[in-house]
């Protein structure tokens, strides 16, 4: 397949979770045989891997999705040295070690987020211009509003490892969201590490 196909089916996957061939071929404007027959590639290359799910009547539907080298396709920023680092710390200083670098991350994160949304004065305005700065800087965030509010949806997380190694960090960011938009009840109803497809952030007005 082509590396631009390639990329942009990887991207569907990454971004939208399991998708069948026939939504697929919609999506990238191939026919059904041509959607097949990129997936087979990438999943000769070992980037994608199927499963049969129910669909009422009938034979059971083909879903793709992406397996880890998939996933591993959009970095974790310099995960491996981080979670070494961390692993240092937590043996040099103890778990209080690691408490006071993940306050000091959210103090930093919290200034500069502040400043960012200066300029946002309605909730609304806000809650997009937090997740463009989230896209910036690697989550590929989206905002989907409802009856009831936003979703914020994080399809990527670049400090995967590290969360993983230390999930303080996941709770450190939750919070840093309900400082920075007060006016909000806000609520995480899908995790990575808890195996979800992505993080998605319920933003609820008070």
């Amino acid at each position: 397949m082509s590396a631009d196909t390639q990329n942009k089916l990887l991207y569907l996957l990454k971004t939208r979770g399991p998708l069948t061939a026939q939504q697929l071929a919609q999506i990238l404007a191939l026919t059904s045989m041509g959607a097949r027959r990129q997936l087979e590639a990438a999943q000769e290359g070992g980037l994608v891997q199927c499963e049969d799910r129910p669909a009422g009547v009938g034979r059971p539907g083909r879903w793709w999705l992406l397996t880890e080298a998939g996933h591993a396709r959009f970095p974790d920023r310099h995960g491996e040295v981080v979670v070494q680092l961390i692993g240092h710390l937590r043996t040099q200083f103890g778990e209080a070690g690691v408490e006071t670098l993940i306050q000091a991350r959210e103090t930093q994160m919290a200034a500069q987020y502040r400043d960012e949304l200066a300029a946002s004065t309605s909730l609304c305005d806000r809650v997009a211009a937090l997740a463009a700065i989230r896209t910036r800087e690697g989550y590929m965030a989206e905002v989907n509003a409802d009856d009831n509010g936003w979703l914020l949806i994080e399809h990527h997380c670049p400090i995967c490892a590290a969360a993983g190694s230390c999930q303080a960090f996941c709770r450190s960011e939750l919070q840093l969201f309900r400082e920075l938009l007060p006016q909000a009840r806000i609520e995480r109803t899908e995790h990575l590490l808890a195996d979800g497809a992505r993080c998605v952030y319920q933003i609820r007005p008070l």
